[in-house]
């Protein structure tokens, strides 16, 4: 058979596999190697062997990735307060959503201060501890603090092996609420980067829906491509951004040199903001759907 082609693992993995899962998680093995870690994470979680001499898929390749392309500089562009001086030095302090405030403790936090509409986040993880406040009258500051306390301890770089977030301090980010004014839903345009060039983007939709959160998967002339992955995709169109064009060359100077990475913008009111920027989505676990273009866009990463 050829040589990518993997025998699928039968039943789970075993009870002392899930173990060392557990614990490394945990930080609680410091001798296991970061290779070994995403030996066993990629056997529990993808129910085949990690091929790291002979990489193929799009998720093997993050997996490679993250062992072998260790730019310092990865640590200042996974910040999410650092990055703000990065990004704005490449391509401009326009882009940049405003901050409202950085503090390593919640109890430093003056609420009283915040306008009524904000964002609160850590700046070292995904999503633990974030509080996205749309009124400040009904929020449960208590709740909030007790949220941003289990962000900030954290140690999101175990989890996934994902280096670069492992030497950024913890800290806390406030920023401006983005919105329209027409008051529809804000979508957020993530540009998928190989080598500086964008090859597709997907959206994120209908966050708040009762059906939950659509990603649907476009190519860079806006047409629907025919994958998805762990989320559906959105069964209402999706109109191409105004500034599509401009953010499509934003993306591909801010990956510039990168093997790898996606550049997510916001469009608010005809006006681009940059979001972040993620070397590794879905930390190279998130399967396809049809599984072959994990393969396909496999062959657009070189290592």
């Amino acid at each position: 058979m050829m040589a990518h082609i993997r025998n699928r693992i039968q039943g789970f993995i075993t009870d002392k596999e899930r173990r060392l899962l557990y614990l490394a998680n945990k930080g609680l093995l410091p001798h296991m190697t970061d290779e070994e870690y995403l030996k066993h994470k990629w056997k529990s979680m993808m129910r085949t062997e990690l091929d790291l001499e002979n990489p193929i898929s799009f998720n093997e390749k993050l997996q490679w990735l993250k062992l072998h392309d260790r730019n310092p500089a990865y640590t200042r562009m996974v910040d999410k307060c650092a990055v703000k001086e990065y990004v704005a030095d490449k391509i401009g302090e326009q882009y940049i959503i405003p901050t409202l405030g950085i503090w390593d403790d919640p109890d430093k936090i003056d609420f009283d201060a915040l306008p009524d509409q904000f964002v609160l986040k850590c700046n070292h993880n995904s999503g633990l501890g974030m509080c996205v406040c749309q009124d400040k009258s009904i929020l449960d500051i208590l709740k909030v603090k007790r949220g941003l306390r289990k962000g900030l301890k954290q140690k999101y770089y175990l989890y996934g092996r994902e280096w670069p977030y492992k030497n950024v301090p913890p800290r806390i980010l406030a920023e401006q609420y983005l919105a329209n004014t027409s008051g529809l839903e804000l979508p957020d345009y993530k540009f998928m980067c190989f080598h500086g060039k964008v090859r597709c983007i997907f959206t994120c939709t209908d966050r708040f829906s009762a059906a939950g959160l659509k990603v649907t998967i476009f190519d860079t002339d806006w047409k629907k491509m025919p994958f998805g992955r762990k989320r559906p995709n959105s069964s209402q169109p999706i109109p191409k951004p105004v500034h599509f064009e401009q953010m499509l060359v934003l993306a591909e100077i801010l990956s510039d040199g990168i093997p790898f990475v996606r550049v997510d913008f916001y469009e608010v009111d005809q006006k681009i903001y940059f979001g972040e920027l993620t070397f590794y989505p879905g930390s190279g676990f998130e399967e396809f759907s049809p599984p072959e273009w994990d393969n396909k866009l496999g062959e657009w990463i070189h290592v």
